[in-house]
């Protein structure tokens, strides 16, 4: 109810734009994902169209994998349909480079560019260039309850392993009829469960690709990290787990049926807010899990921005460019921090953010969430030829991962077995980045 009221004060704003007429007014269509943090912007707009009674704004808000087909589809035809789209670390590099974006050049001279996280903004950059702003970062880490935990006589570990997580898990699903010992992505897509899969397979030391473009899914890290995944979510996860997402899985754990959920840093502040969690006083943060020893080092999580860019189809550059300002601004995390409080800002964005001893002291995943963005190196080397961690950063992995992600779901509903998912995913990798011209 509160997101509902929320975006129908974002809608009210829409119309009022402090008197500006319809005829002289710039509208802006802006394609956005159905996250919290986004819901709450909405909410927020009418801070902005204060500031510029000149510009309307229209939202076209999303399932994530609707969004992503429909900004993918619109801006490689030159569709024009959306003036601001909110994409990712995987499009911008790659679009950039084609062109479909237009640089970042318009933000204003307080924005503080600098200010933005180094591997966050380098994530969004070419050539030096600007071409999306982070609205919020993340990395992955585990969210666990406390009293669970300490009701079964357990302790998560400062890296847990894998291995423990499913004994936990095992512990706590024998111990509690109502509880589910974990929660994961099944829902496939390539943002969804193999954003998932791609970070739990390199906690077990392996990636998508080798340094030859060979695809990996037949590897020891693939084949262990699939087949513990099937079983995890198969004997304690919640029924219908092929079906869950990010907002499926936070609903949840904030109803108080998980026990662990290991996904976004972001859903940390989501699960901490007694508004919106049941269990906000009874949750604890510790790094994503690893699967071979000293994985952290090797880039096991992730590393994501949510990001807002200007289309080169678009034809109000100036008002896309205001509008995003505002949105990744320092003032913008300010009135969140007025309005919500400050452990409810979007993360992961600015060192700023970091070093404020009021978001500190109210957000106790704030150094959890720094050292895992921190940690996450998405570069190229000796062990793959790709940028990405959780994604590899080529035109073609957006449908080779939707369509492998579909062949894990059906292992996790039983259509499959982890094998024969691991064997289609091999044969479907090796058939399209033959025919893509990686490999011969």
């Amino acid at each position: 109810m509160r997101y509902r009221s929320l975006l129908l004060g974002a809608c009210a704003s829409l119309v009022a734009a402090s008197g500006a007429s319809a005829q002289d007014a710039t509208t802006l269509t802006i394609a956005t994902v159905n996250n919290g943090d986004m819901i709450r912007m909405q909410g927020l707009t009418e801070d902005f169209t204060e500031q510029h009674p000149d510009i309307q704004l229209e939202w076209v808000t999303l399932e994530e994998n609707v969004l992503r087909q429909r900004v993918t589809t619109d801006i490689a035809t030159g569709g024009g349909q959306y003036d601001v789209m909110t994409i990712g670390t995987y499009e911008v590099p790659i679009w950039a480079e084609n062109e479909w974006l237009l640089p970042l050049d318009g933000l204003g001279e307080d924005y503080d560019e600098e200010d933005l996280i180094p591997a966050i903004r380098e994530a969004l950059s070419m050539d030096g260039t600007l071409y999306a702003a982070p609205f919020y970062a993340e990395s992955a880490m585990t969210l666990y309850r406390t009293d669970l935990f300490e009701e079964a006589g357990l302790e998560m570990p400062e890296a847990p392993t894998w291995d423990f997580i499913a004994e936990a898990a095992q512990t706590i699903s024998e111990a509690n009829e109502d509880v589910y010992g974990i929660c994961l992505r099944g829902k496939p897509g390539w943002g969804e469960n193999m954003a998932f899969l791609g970070a739990m397979a390199r906690s077990y030391g392996a990636n998508y690709f080798n340094a030859d473009w060979q695809p990996q899914f037949d590897s020891e890290g693939w084949t262990t990290a699939v087949n513990q995944y099937v079983e995890l979510m198969t004997n304690y996860g919640p029924p219908g787990a092929a079906s869950n997402g990010f907002n499926e899985n936070l609903s949840l754990f904030n109803q108080g049926r998980c026990a662990m959920w290991m996904d976004a840093t972001v859903a940390a502040s989501f699960v901490s807010n007694p508004d919106e969690s049941q269990v906000a006083d009874s949750v604890g943060y510790a790094p994503f899990p690893c699967g071979i020893e000293d994985c952290p080092n090797s880039g096991a999580n992730w590393l994501w921005a949510w990001s807002l860019a200007v289309p080169a189809s678009s034809q109000k550059a100036e008002a896309a460019q205001t509008f995003i300002s505002w949105a990744t601004s320092k003032g913008y995390l300010d009135l969140v921090a007025e309005k919500e409080g400050w452990a409810n800002v979007p993360p992961g964005t600015r060192t700023s953010l970091y070093e404020n001893e009021e978001y500190l002291a109210e957000a106790p995943f704030a150094e959890q969430t720094l050292q895992a963005i921190q940690n996450a190196d998405p570069s190229s080397g000796e062990d793959k030829p790709y940028v990405g961690l959780q994604f590899a950063a080529i035109p073609e992995f957006q449908g080779l991962g939707t369509s492998v992600g579909q062949q894990m779901a059906a292992a996790v509903s039983g259509n499959m077995t982890a094998e024969q998912a691991l064997q289609a995913a091999q044969q479907t990798a090796v058939r399209e980045m033959t025919r893509a011209g990686y490999i011969q």
